[in-house]
């Protein structure tokens, strides 16, 4: 991994090897940021697990474990009460055949390399909760 700040932007690029969530939260806990927007994304992953949100509020998941481009990426990073750090993620990837899927990002693998901005929001205060007999864990705002 590597990054490089102008202001408040960040721009990461992870290299293969790497999980997307674990290291932006890794870099969001080394720079030291509560909240920020995760505008773009782009690469190439594999071990691809992502899905929806039922009615019901629980989440069902696919994967895909063969590399994928990865064509969009965005969300958000807030930290939950207790101050870990969490992200917000979703996705848009083209399997080899051009076969498109997306949704909620639980988690991938980069294959080649991802390149992801995020804009710090310095002076806002985001906080997850989990919601009763839900999977979903709500954005709240300070």
């Amino acid at each position: 991994m590597d990054w490089t700040r102008s202001g408040d932007d960040l721009f990461v690029r992870l290299d293969p090897g790497e999980e997307i969530h674990t290291s932006l939260r890794e870099i969001a806990d080394k720079i030291g940021f509560d909240a920020a927007a995760i505008t773009s994304g782009i690469g190439r992953t594999r071990d691809n697990a992502y899905g929806h949100m039922s009615e019901s509020g629980e989440y069902h998941r696919a994967e895909i474990a063969e590399a994928c481009e990865l064509v969009s990426l965005q969300g958000n990073f807030a930290r939950f009460k207790d101050g870990s750090a969490f992200t917000h993620i979703h996705v848009t990837i083209s399997d080899d055949d051009m076969g498109v899927h997306a949704g909620h990002l639980f988690n991938a693998t980069v294959e080649v390399v991802a390149e992801i901005h995020i804009r710090i929001m310095q002076d806002v205060i985001m906080t997850r909760c989990p919601v009763e007999n839900s999977s979903f864990i709500a954005l709240e705002f300070e």
